[in-house]
């Protein structure tokens, strides 16, 4: 049995009677350690500091939230930990179809009205539920992928009630882990028994992983077809469709997605940023100016949103509301370490617009003369940096923030876009040499990586691809081989915590960068081999 009077919950309910209504209840269940939010933003504040075992949350919370979106976010930005339990409160009947094709989908919810034994058998039930998965938690969260998907294989077995759960969380495991292929086949099988919409995104998922796009698109059509509130399946519709180089339809899927769940904020941002890159920037301009406006009031927000907003209104000619959205950066974003940056660019294109090449100059110059440059702004907003140069005729900063760009690209979609935008500039060349250059810096750097690997000099390998690495710390095919260097000499040498550290940390890195390369799986069992051989726990 549980004891419930060890168990700390948080309510997330905005109407006062019924955060009384649910913290009485939650007494006469025995949870008596009980603290409220009122908004999402106060949730996420609480959750940062303290860690809960359950999470009450009324599905509409006010101000544009809902507990879905606080739930995605939440889970998104790794805030609450697997073992906190998200059990949401509605009164909607539909909410059972949101529930059912969420991607993100709560531990349990109750449709109101409900009595307080409702209540506790609900909760109780998912405690209990919690404990069976928890060893599972537990490698997660230490990194342990491949002992937590051994775990799973068993507790199918064990906890025959839950097998479809533990199913789904080891094809999940996975996708996380680069193992498209695994993931693929555990999807098959839960589908020859039961089609359930979660299993065909993930299916889909893992053929994306493998650039299917083709036999993605054909599971993600009918998906969205059958059930209009799959807002999950109609992002990775899009996200295929733009993979596949269309990126007018891409953003036709998302606007329909965003028209059917206006809330979320990332969601929000791609869709400007398609609408940016299609060219239909009244819309851009429309849906970027509530995306600053949620921002501004978001935990999550970023100062990058106005220079999309300043690109879309500069798009439409309107210099003077870019000019306006400029000074609100300023203000609003104030202390925030990317800030001055953003406001730096935001004013060089501004200036571009209005012919003031030289005050444009001056403003880059400023921006990639500071301590660390523009390093911190994303790899499309590096791109707008370099397009601004060459618009100034600042032809060798440009070409460095290029380099920067190529150095650093995850994969060669992005090295594309970097060649397309060259082109656009009328510097194609440019382009096709500074990409040769790229190539080859890598490939000299891998090579002697492993030349000094094969003379038996690991120290020296180690040494030699951790600086590549600090040269090229977004470029996957480094990370890959520094994290092999680092692991060879485990490997050769003996257990090295540090070493160990770094690899895995550079391991997550490509991971999250490029999650379907054919190398993470081999790279992934030589690590869990090395901490077996030298009996480490993960």
């Amino acid at each position: 049995m549980i004891e419930l009077g060890t168990i700390t919950a948080l309510v997330v309910e905005a109407n006062p009677n019924m955060r009384t209504q649910l913290r009485n209840m939650l007494n006469m269940a025995g949870i008596t350690k009980v603290q409220f939010a009122v908004t999402a933003g106060v949730a996420i504040r609480k959750l940062r500091d303290s860690i809960y075992d359950l999470i009450l949350c009324e599905y509409h919370i006010g101000d544009g939230q809902d507990g879905q979106h606080l739930l995605e976010d939440l889970r998104h930005n790794h805030i609450i930990p697997l073992s906190t339990l998200f059990v949401m409160v509605t009164g909607e009947r539909q909410y059972e179809r949101v529930v059912s094709a969420a991607e993100l989908a709560p531990n349990d919810y109750i449709l109101k009205p409900f009595a307080a034994d409702t209540l506790h058998d609900r909760v109780e039930r998912a405690l209990v539920k919690r404990e069976a998965f928890m060893p599972a938690y537990r490698l997660i969260e230490l990194g342990n992928v491949p002992d937590a998907i051994t775990y799973c294989t068993e507790a199918e077995e064990t906890y025959p009630q839950w097998q479809l759960d533990f199913l789904r969380l080891r094809a999940e495991l996975h996708v996380a882990g680069g193992h498209a292929d695994e993931a693929q086949a555990l999807y098959e099988r839960i589908l020859a028994t039961r089609s359930v919409p979660w299993a065909r995104l993930g299916l889909a998922k893992a053929l994306f992983m493998q650039r299917r796009y083709t036999e993605a698109e054909s599971l993600l059509k009918p998906l969205v077809s059958e059930n209009e509130l799959y807002v999950d399946a109609y992002d990775w519709l899009s996200r295929t469709r733009e993979a596949a180089g269309e990126l007018e339809s891409a953003r036709n899927v998302l606007a329909h997605a965003t028209a059917l769940s206006p809330h979320r904020v990332g969601r929000l941002r791609r869709l400007g940023e398609l609408s940016i890159a299609t060219g239909d920037h009244d819309a851009a301009e429309k849906v970027l100016s509530e995306v600053v406006r949620k921002g501004k009031y978001s935990d999550f927000r970023d100062p990058e949103d106005h220079v999309r907003l300043v690109q879309a209104q500069l798009g439409r000619g309107d210099t003077t509301q870019a000019e306006a959205t400029i000074r609100d950066l300023e203000r609003s974003m104030a202390g925030l370490e990317k800030t001055r940056m953003c406001t730096a660019l935001s004013s060089a294109l501004v200036h571009v617009q209005k012919g003031e090449t030289e005050q444009a100059g001056e403003a880059l110059k400023t921006l990639i003369a500071e301590s660390d440059g523009a390093q911190n702004l994303s790899l499309a907003l590096k791109g707008e940096l370099a397009r601004a140069c060459f618009a100034t005729n600042l032809e060798g900063e440009g070409a460095q923030v290029v380099l920067d760009i190529m150095r650093n690209a995850p994969d060669e979609r992005t090295v594309a876009a970097t060649k397309d935008m060259l082109k656009d500039a009328g510097k194609a060349d440019l382009g096709e040499a500074l990409a040769k250059q790229i190539n080859a810096e890598v490939r000299d750097l891998v090579a002697e990586g492993a030349r000094k690997a094969q003379e038996g000099d690991l120290d020296g390998a180690v040494q030699f691809m951790l600086t590549a690495v600090r040269k090229m710390p977004g470029n996957t095919n480094v990370l890959f081989n520094a994290t092999l260097a680092l692991l060879k000499h485990i490997e050769g040498c003996g257990w090295n915590e540090r070493y160990a550290e770094q690899a895995r940390n550079m391991m997550e890195r490509a991971r999250a960068q490029d999650p379907g390369n054919a190398r993470l799986p081999a790279l992934t069992t030589f690590y869990y081999n090395l901490l077996k051989r030298y009996g480490i726990e993960p």
